[in-house]
């Protein structure tokens, strides 16, 4: 169906606000609920779930080193918005139809406060996956500032619950990012970018079936497809908006929120963006960029200038291929994501500052002994001939747990994609580096085979990272210092079509007696700093608001997925475990 472009302005999710503060800790509430909302002009309100039931959910505006107690709280239906395949795992028929766990993307937090797939729960916490552990999450904000953002994380229906409209934005800010002059205010605004299809009567579509079927019968209905590529784009959860704009700096602080969507962005004036940071806060420099290309998951932190374009109205456009980077290109809608109304006049002088130095960073650096992790990105079939994405050859629950950094150490992560698209691997708790990309063959006997140089990373992609895109026939290479906590994460592809069937694994960050995160290794950024998470305010890692106030937070752990005796924190311990 044919939308008018650019007729509704771009609107600002809210920021919320505690309910009250526990222990001195501000304590905040969201609920999940189903509700109409309006996406466009032309359209009836839309059927969405949403953070205390708005679309996207409210912002949480956080301080680096401060750390907030959150209750998510699930009042959505018993039935799903979305069709469930009950032939993937975690959905199986046995299984609630709604669950719903949230996930800290970027965030610095303990396995127990991550949003673990299995620890989801259904309305009213009446059911509780094996992995539910406390209603209430903390997170520590110890971290560098940076583009968070929280999404559901639910086993088997992650792809569904995000389309849904299960996501928000959450951002970590200190006194160091607020001295760089950068524009704020009402001249920082976040950009969500989103795909989704729609019945004429407003209604989310999502597809119930691959098109074409393998050719397997009996086959399951509804059934997953390979990745899920909207006709129409959304920003801020509305359809094609306008942003009136002064003649002045803007900071747009980027996300691709979609579900397998990959962007490749520019102006149509031609301008060029001056992006600062990436998903883990500031660049130590500037980068001047003409596009900017980000994969579902990632974010770009940018400044743009309209001061020379008086009057004008600029659209920013879209022109990666879907699938990425060898799909179909994008239609002229695909091709279009929201329009900028540049005004005649100021509403008073333009004093923010792009300045050339904006943080302290670590540059990692791999020596002779630092250990080498090959992983692989496959492409197989399941038993009905649907296409089956996995790392390296497993599935989510296939056991042993092959990856198990020691906390504290650094490691190189080498994925050879030998899939015939681009991947976008996320690793939960960490934040990495992107060290290169090279071309391989794979010889008779199975072994890689590199082929011509080592290919460094685009001069964008030099920031601090949880996403990195992995290309076929590449080995993206990341280096990552693993810690300060330990217990299972999981690491995964971001297309959330991939990551529910199967492309998703956990890790285990092991104990390590020769490492205390609470003495500065040398050469880190203080806001790097695994010692931050060592304050005195975050020494009890919230057990005692946990347990002061969380009275479910004694349920019986022994069903732990994967044994992992780990995540079981002490009450009366250390923020972390140490031997």
């Amino acid at each position: 169906m044919a939308l008018a472009k650019f007729v509704d302005a771009l609107p600002l999710p809210s920021v919320i606000q505690p309910v009250e503060h526990r222990n001195g800790i501000p304590y905040f509430e969201v609920t999940m609920k189903q509700v109409n909302q309006p996406l466009h002009r032309d359209l009836p309100p839309t059927t969405v779930w949403g953070y205390n039931g708005t679309y996207p959910g409210p912002t949480f505006e956080t301080r680096r080193d401060h750390p907030i107690l959150v209750k998510w709280i699930n009042e959505l239906p018993f039935e799903h918005l979305l069709p469930v395949d009950r032939s993937i795992e975690g959905a199986e028929p046995n299984q609630p139809s709604v669950r719903t766990v949230v996930h800290l993307h970027g965030g610095r937090v303990r396995p127990e406060n991550d949003g673990f797939p299995e620890a989801w729960f259904t309305k009213d916490f009446k059911k509780r996956g094996p992995k539910f552990l406390h209603e209430v999450y903390y997170y520590p904000n110890c971290q560098r500032p940076a583009p968070l953002w929280y999404h559901d994380h639910a086993l088997g229906i992650t792809r569904l619950n995000v389309y849904a409209g299960l996501a928000g934005l959450y951002f970590i800010r200190d006194e160091h990012e607020e001295s760089l002059n950068l524009p704020s205010g009402k001249f920082e605004i976040p950009l969500v970018i989103q795909d989704r299809s729609f019945y004429p009567n407003g209604e989310l579509f999502y597809p119930s079936q691959p098109d074409p079927l393998p050719p397997v019968s009996p086959f399951p209905n509804p059934s997953i497809v390979p990745e899920f590529f909207g006709d129409t784009i959304l920003v801020n959860g509305k359809v094609w908006p306008y942003l009136e704009v002064e003649p002045r700096k803007y900071r747009f602080r980027i996300y691709n929120g979609s579900n397998a969507r990959f962007y490749q962005l520019q102006l149509s004036s031609g301008q060029t963006f001056v992006q600062i940071g990436s998903e883990g806060g500031l660049f130590e420099k500037p980068v001047y960029v003409n596009e900017i290309i980000l994969a579902p998951a990632e974010r770009a932190d940018v400044i743009v200038d309209f001061s020379k374009h008086k009057g004008q109205k600029i659209i920013l456009t879209n022109s990666a291929n879907a699938p990425f980077p060898d799909g179909d290109p994008p239609t002229e809608d695909t091709s279009q994501v929201m329009q900028f109304h540049v005004k005649k006049h100021l509403s008073h002088k333009d004093k923010s500052d792009v300045p050339d130095i904006l943080s302290c960073f670590e540059r990692l650096t791999p020596t002779q002994n630092t250990p080498i992790r090959q992983n692989t990105l496959n492409e197989e079939t399941d038993k009905f001939g649907r296409l089956l994405l996995l790392l390296n050859h497993m599935g989510w629950s296939e056991l042993p747990i092959t990856e198990t950094p020691v906390n504290g150490t650094i490691e190189v992560w080498e994925l050879y994609n030998q899939t015939v698209d681009t991947h976008p691997i996320h690793l939960h708790l960490v934040q990495f580096q992107v060290l290169n990309r090279q071309e391989f063959t794979v010889d008779q006997s199975g072994n890689f085979i590199l082929v011509g140089p080592e290919i460094p990373p685009d001069e964008n992609e030099r920031g601090w990272k949880d996403t990195v895109r992995a290309n076929p026939n590449q080995v993206t290479r990341i280096i990552a210092r693993f810690g300060p906590f330990t217990g299972i994460y999981p690491w995964h592809c971001h297309i959330l079509e991939h990551e529910d069937h199967d492309m998703m694994r956990p890790y285990e960050v092991l104990q390590n007696p020769n490492f205390n995160p609470c003495i500065p290794i040398p050469g880190v950024c203080p806001d790097d700093s695994f010692t931050q998470c060592c304050h005195e305010d975050n020494e009890h890692c919230g057990c005692k608001a946990h347990h002061d106030h969380d009275e479910s937070s004694s349920h019986d752990e022994s069903s732990s997925h994967h044994h992992d005796e780990s995540s079981s924190h002490d009450e009366s311990g250390p923020y972390y475990h140490q031997s």
